[in-house]
């Protein structure tokens, strides 16, 4: 059987999107986000997107450049900054749609996708707000003894998904080495395509080497590109390769709050021109300028 090298440039995979696709993000607030694949994404004209994500900086500077129409999440954040500011302020401007439910219904909600259910029943959701701020969701009752009432969490089937892991190999196997693998393997089988960008890509066999086999969280047959990206998380963490860059998130959050202060940050860190060698050689520069 002849394996296929999924190899690309993070500019490959945006070239393969399009305006108006339902993409998903993966991490968790502001932690291990495919920040390489969201900057060239930005870097790019495509717009007038859905995207799914336990939401974070992915979300802000997606929601900051206008690129989002609707957004379905269970929260935005910067885990260090409670609420990410610029998902904050597209909010207040009604600049996106928000289909918010509870952290489990959209786990449930990428299950139903990954197994190609158009829905899942779960008890999350029954009894709160979620309902009534999602007027369109339904209930579904128990055909056995027991007769329960549970949410139908409709599938969260998505044109593409975009994860980052610490280790993959040229085939699309990839591997999580940090605490948590934040339902990315749900994300790749969620979606009909899927792009993983690494830390670091290695032969296959040095991906158990030193761990688990448990440890590979993403299969090569739910993966379409694989994009090596060296820090290619940051400013969010990606353990146990580096923590948060919590100095260059406070100072991301603090120019957010301004919009003269946020033009010079793009300017700097995210030109329509640049590329991710520059952003990484900015970012540099600017931590010498903070000693």
């Amino acid at each position: 059987m002849t394996v296929t090298d999924k190899t690309m440039a993070a500019d490959e995979v945006v070239s393969r999107l399009s305006s108006g696709m339902t993409i998903g993000i993966g991490g968790w607030g502001s932690r291990r986000k495919p920040m390489a694949l969201v900057r060239a994404l930005l870097r790019s004209r495509i717009t007038d997107l859905t995207v799914v994500s336990y939401g974070g900086p992915d979300v802000g500077l997606l929601a900051a450049a206008g690129r989002i129409r609707r957004l379905v999440a269970a929260f935005a954040t910067l885990d260090s900054i409670p609420l990410e500011p610029h998902f904050r302020a597209a909010r207040q401007r009604g600049d996106l749609e928000l289909t918010e439910v509870d952290e489990a219904m959209f786990m449930w909600g990428l299950h139903a996708a990954a197994n190609r259910l158009p829905f899942l029943p779960v008890r999350a959701g029954i009894g709160s707000d979620v309902m009534r701020v999602n007027p369109g969701l339904r209930t579904v009752r128990s055909p056995y003894e027991d007769g329960e009432e549970f949410v139908a969490m409709p599938a969260l089937r998505m044109d593409a998904a975009l994860v980052h892991l610490n280790r993959a190999d040229r085939f699309g196997n990839g591997q999580y080495l940090g605490p948590d693998p934040y339902f990315d393997d749900l994300f790749c089988e969620a979606a009909d395509t899927a792009y993983v960008s690494c830390e670091r890509l290695v032969e296959t066999a040095e991906l158990t080497a030193r761990a688990a086999p448990q440890t590979l969280l993403v299969r090569r047959h739910a993966v379409t590109g694989v994009v090596e990206a060296p820090n290619g998380a940051h400013f969010t963490s990606c353990a146990p390769d580096y923590p948060r860059d919590e100095a260059f998130q406070k100072a991301y959050a603090t120019a957010a709050a301004d919009p003269a202060a946020w033009a010079a940050f793009t300017a700097r860190f995210l030109p329509a021109d640049g590329s991710e060698k520059s952003y990484r050689s900015a970012v540099r520069t600017w931590h010498e300028e903070q000693k």
